[in-house]
């Protein structure tokens, strides 16, 4: 597929105009970002390891009935999505206290919440993201109190699926954070899952030992990050045990 126009490019994909009116390719880069974009570095096969688990994430959750943008994967770095516009809020479940929940509440981090809480964050890099609340949204329009609903609710449901099938294959699903877009169909508007699912917006730990298996390996300089992406997709039984996807590419080594 030729590239086309260039429409978005954020910190770790690329968004292309898309073949057919209403869709657009995303292309995952190797880059790696932490702290607003103050620590970086770029990860040789990250990309293709974050569009492969990806992918099958939101493969898995639309056959359970949450909607998302994506249609189709296109090669090893590129999607063929649905042409969302995004909601400005970032969305996040937390299972276990971790991240900057356990630093602002001073909750030791790996504590199990006594419910699944969902926060609401501000994308705005210039103001850090900052948390909200619901009637901030309600006050100053950034969502609808439907469109709320709908986001709490997918986001519940994202969680419980994803929490189960990590849970099968010896994963802990810490937290996560998610995106949405108000996808039009015709005179009709809906809310849907956007942007992507893959060990850079979630919290991973192995069952058995704790072992960080997401992109806290990078903020935390732990290396190993795309080793650590790897093991997550091998469990899933995305890529082989040689490490190698679909026999394509092999993944080298992470941040050290």
């Amino acid at each position: 597929m030729s590239r086309k126009r260039m429409i978005y490019e954020g910190k770790a994909k690329i968004l292309y105009e898309g073949p057919e009116p209403g869709t657009l390719i995303q292309y995952f880069k190797d880059d790696a970002t932490a702290f607003n974009a103050e620590k970086r570095a770029v990860l040789d096969g990250k990309g293709v390891l974050n569009n492969r688990i990806s992918e099958y994430m939101m493969t898995r959750l639309g056959d359970v009935g949450i909607p998302t943008h994506f249609i189709r994967r296109i090669n090893m770095r590129e999607q063929l999505i649905k042409k969302v516009e995004i909601i400005p809020l970032e969305v996040v479940v937390r299972n276990v206290a971790a991240g900057s929940m356990a630093r602002r509440l001073g909750i030791e981090e790996g504590t199990p919440l006594p419910r699944t809480i969902v926060e609401f964050y501000l994308k705005r890099d210039d103001l850090g993201d900052p948390l909200v609340t619901e009637e901030h949204i309600a006050a100053f329009n950034w969502a609808s109190p439907q469109e709320v609903d709908d986001m709490v609710s997918l986001a519940l449901r994202t969680n419980d699926f994803t929490s189960g099938l990590m849970s099968a294959v010896g994963i802990r699903l810490i937290d996560f954070k998610l995106e949405f877009g108000r996808y039009y169909e015709g005179e009709m508007v809906r809310t849907i899952l956007a942007d992507e699912i893959s060990p850079d917006n979630c919290r991973l730990w192995d069952v058995e030992t704790g072992n960080k298996l997401d992109k806290d390996r990078f903020r935390q300089d732990l290396g190993g990050v795309t080793e650590a992406y790897g093991e997550v997709a091998r469990r899933l039984g995305i890529i082989k045990d040689n490490g190698a996807s679909d026999n394509v590419v092999a993944f080298n080594g992470g941040a050290k």
